[in-house]
Parts: structure tokens; C-alpha cells; sequence
């Protein structure tokens, strides 16, 4: 056995073990405090990435049934709204049967219940008008304007809100016609060059969009083609080898995306600068609204077109290159969407009805409709009874299919969704929580040992006070 004053290495073995166990301990006090397993990345790397999924996911349920919740009070006012329409109707027909018992009821009478039945259709058409949800109009036709795309090499995407030129949206073909084609800046540089592989002879620099690049005057033409390429994504522009010159375009459409060029020593260009800015698009655009097919101008953001209300068309190249009338899309009027899943897609379309009077009591005497009733007459009495029954019907036929849309679809999907959030979080807490009893066995160990490793220390630290006793000899 050796004696040393200057190293201990028993006390710095036993500084070892206290630290490993202070470090282990402090895990678990860490723990105990939080009630986590992993409080941080370096507790379970696998086990954080999955319980951040499922903690993602767990977030996205939830506010998927609030939607769902939105979704399901929407159908409610809807309903409602449906609903006194329908108490107004049957009072109309109580009317009209009583104006068709023409042996007892004077002219007087009639002209009574005609305009009894005036106001209970400018109250259904201000039911259908102002019935909303937030700024959401529900019965009017125009909630939930859809657009689909039915031309994709034409455009990309088609947003359309429940206005187009001031009217509202009704079913029906969307068609565009170019006015002014959308354009890349370009920049033709006027320094020739035998062939791609020729030398680049003028040294020095030249600026691209605020990019300097620099040659030697021994690089090839292929060599600064790949410097200005490579610096693409900061720039906005590519080169290209054209006829013997190089030119510069704009990656992007449109007059926010310019090519400035600056070259003081004529490396590549005949002048000291170049600019060019592109073009937007701008098209006709053309739809069915109420009050017929409307036509009116999207101007562009480069290939994104748009007009005063919020519509947005997003044009291809391809569509932007054709001149002439395109038909893009199907407009399809009276679609709500519901996004009611935690992931991309998981949305459903529900119609919602056009309440106003004269889309009520179709379909049974030619030409006539709810608006028109007049029960001032025998035969207007007996149509008026016909179309009113309609008219019933068919508000009967949207209240069925809206409760059922509400009980069988969003409600059960509300339910749905708290099945699958209460596995996902019984899956996180397996992962993520703690296990108090097991962590707290855990902690009083290394309490132990911590308590028994300080008591260790100190003892090795006085190892050395034994060398006293042979200096002493």
C-alpha cells in the first residue's frame, strides 16, 4: 500500500460516485416535482418524439371538437331560423284555407288575410336575409360558396367568397379570358461568347439583386453559370447560356420580382447596368350570380389573381400562356365546409338552404312560387293551399336533413373524437408521466447513497492526515 499526499484517488473515486448520484438524484427530484418522466430531450429522446406526436395530435382533437361544437350550434340557429319559417307558413295556409271558403268570407275578409300573408313573406325573406352566424349568412344561398377546380393545368387553386362583382354567388361555370399576360423579368447581357466552355477574360465583379460575384478572368462561362445558379434562392434569378449571351431571369411572375444588374467593369454586359421588372396577370374573370352571369377583372400579384370582394385564382403557366376563354371551375352556391378532424382533409360540405320565398312552393303550379300567393280569389285560394304544402314539405325535407346532419354526423363525431383523445392521452402518460411509487423508491436510494457517499468522502479526505504519523516518526 502506497501513501500519497498529493493525489487521493479514493477521495476523488468517492467525489465520483457523490456526483453520479447528486446528478441522479437531482433526475429525480426533477421528476417528483413535475410528475413528468421526461422533462427534457435528454430524459428519453424516442420518448419525447412520440409524446410531442401525440401531444400535437391530442391539441388538433381538440380543437377539432370545438369546430365540431361551432359546427353543431350553426345548425342549431339554422334549424331554429327554418323553424319559424315554417310556423309562418303554416299560419299562411290556415289562411288560405279559410280565404277558400268563399260562401262565408266577404271581399273585406280577403284583403284581410292577402295581407296577412303579405307580411309573413317579407318576414320569411328578412329571416332568410339576416339569419347568420357571426358574419356568416346562412339561408340567403351563400353560405359556403364553393369553388372547385375543374381545368387544373389552368389554375392551381380558386377561392370564391359569397360575392363576385357585388352580387351574390349562384351555381354555375367560371370561365377567364386573358387581358395582360403575367411575366418573369428578364435580362439579355450583351457580351458574346464562342461556346458555354469559353473563357471569361475581363476579371473583377459584377451584382446580381444585391449578390456580388467575382472572376479571376480565367473562369468559363460554365463556371459563372454555376456560381449565379447556386445563389438562386437568395437572389430570385437564374442564368442561362442563350445564342452566344447569358440572360438573367426572375425565378417569379410579376412586378414585385425585378432583375437588377450591375456590371462596372463589362464583364458579362456592354453597360455598367440592367434592369427589367416583370409583368402581373391580369384576367376576366366569369360567374353566375343572382343577377345573372357577371363579368369582372382580377388583377395580379404576379399569377395570383384577385379582385375587390377576396376571390383568388391562382394561375398556372399554362393558364397564364392561353389566350382566349378557359373554363377553370365549377361554382357550386350553399355549401358550408366543416373541418372537424385533427389532420388535413378531414372536412365535410353541408348545404344549407335558400330560404327566401321565391324558392319556396316550387315545382307545383307553373311559374308560382311562395312569393307570389295571392288568396283573393277562389282559384288563387285553391293554388295558394297547393304551393303552401309545398312549401311545407319542402322545409320539412331541410329540417330533417339538417337534424340529421347535426345528430348522425357532427354529434357523433364530437363523441368520436373524445374516444380518441382519452387512448391518445392514456398513450402519452404512459410515455411521458411519471411513476410516483417507482420514483419515489428511487429517490429515497439515492438519498441513501448520497448521504452514505458524503460520509465516504470525508472519510478518504482524512486518509491522508496518516502520513503525519510517519513524519512524526
Amino acid at each position: 500500500m502506497s501513501l500519497r499526499i498529493n493525489t487521493n484517488i479514493t477521495a476523488l473515486s468517492a467525489l465520483r460516485s457523490l456526483n453520479s448520484t447528486t446528478e441522479a438524484m437531482s433526475r429525480q427530484i426533477s421528476r417528483l416535482s413535475t410528475g413528468l418522466r421526461i422533462n427534457n430531450a435528454a430524459d428519453d429522446p424516442a420518448g419525447l418524439i412520440i409524446s410531442e406526436n401525440l401531444r400535437t395530435q391530442m391539441l388538433g382533437i381538440d380543437q377539432a371538437t370545438r369546430n365540431a361544437q361551432d359546427a353543431v350550434n350553426m345548425a342549431k340557429t339554422a334549424e331554429a331560423a327554418l323553424e319559424e319559417v315554417q310556423t309562418l307558413i303554416r299560419n299562411m295556409r290556415g289562411l288560405a284555407v279559410h280565404s277558400a271558403n268563399t260562401a262565408v268570407v266577404d271581399a273585406n275578409m280577403l284583403q284581410a288575410n292577402q295581407a296577412q300573408i303579405r307580411n309573413a313573406i317579407q318576414s320569411i325573406n328578412r329571416i332568410a336575409s339576416q339569419t347568420s352566424w357571426g358574419t356568416r349568412q346562412l339561408l340567403d344561398g351563400s353560405a359556403g360558396a364553393q369553388a372547385n377546380v375543374t381545368n387544373g393545368a389552368a389554375v392551381g387553386s380558386i377561392y370564391m367568397g359569397g360575392m363576385f362583382n357585388g352580387e351574390s354567388v349562384a351555381t354555375g361555370p367560371i370561365t377567364m379570358t386573358r387581358v395582360t399576360a403575367g411575366e418573369r423579368a428578364a435580362v439579355s447581357l450583351g457580351n458574346t461568347f464562342a461556346s458555354v466552355n469559353a473563357i471569361v477574360p475581363t476579371p473583377g465583379a459584377f451584382v446580381i439583386n444585391g449578390f456580388s460575384f467575382s472572376t479571376d478572368g480565367a473562369e468559363s462561362v460554365q463556371s459563372l453559370l454555376a456560381k449565379i445558379n447556386a445563389m438562386s434562392s437568395s437572389t430570385g434569378v437564374t442564368a442561362q447560356f442563350n445564342g452566344g449571351s447569358i440572360q438573367l431571369t426572375a425565378g417569379e411572375f410579376g412586378s414585385r420580382h425585378a432583375v437588377n444588374f450591375f456590371d462596372p467593369s463589362n464583364i458579362l454586359h456592354t453597360a455598367s447596368s440592367a434592369t427589367d421588372t416583370g409583368v402581373d396577370a391580369v384576367f376576366d374573370v366569369s360567374m353566375n350570380t343572382d343577377a345573372g352571369i357577371q363579368t369582372a377583372t382580377f388583377t395580379g400579384d404576379g399569377l395570383r389573381l384577385r379582385d375587390g370582394y377576396g376571390n383568388i385564382i391562382l394561375l398556372t403557366e399554362q393558364g397564364n400562356a392561353t389566350a382566349g376563354v378557359q373554363s377553370v371551375g365549377m361554382m357550386t352556391a350553399g355549401s358550408v365546409n366543416f373541418h372537424i378532424g385533427a389532420g388535413s382533409n378531414q372536412s365535410v360540405a353541408y348545404s344549407l338552404p335558400n330560404a327566401y320565398a321565391n324558392r319556396l312552393g316550387t315545382g307545383v303550379i307553373a311559374n308560382m312560387d311562395l312569393s307570389q300567393v295571392d288568396v283573393t280569389t277562389q282559384t288563387g285560394a285553391q293554388q295558394a293551399i297547393q304551393i303552401i304544402d309545398a312549401a311545407v314539405s319542402q322545409l320539412g325535407q331541410w329540417r330533417g336533413d339538417l337534424g340529421s346532419f347535426q345528430v348522425n354526423f357532427l354529434e357523433s363525431t364530437i363523441r368520436s373524437l373524445g374516444v380518441v383523445k382519452e387512448n391518445l392521452a392514456a398513450s402519452e402518460s404512459q410515455i411521458r408521466d411519471a411513476d410516483m411509487a417507482m420514483e419515489m423508491t428511487s429517490y429515497t436510494k439515492y438519498q441513501i447513497l448520497q448521504q452514505s457517499g458524503m460520509a465516504m468522502l470525508a472519510q478518504a479526505n482524512q486518509a491522508p492526515t496518516n502520513v503525519l504519523q510517519l513524519l512524526q516518526q
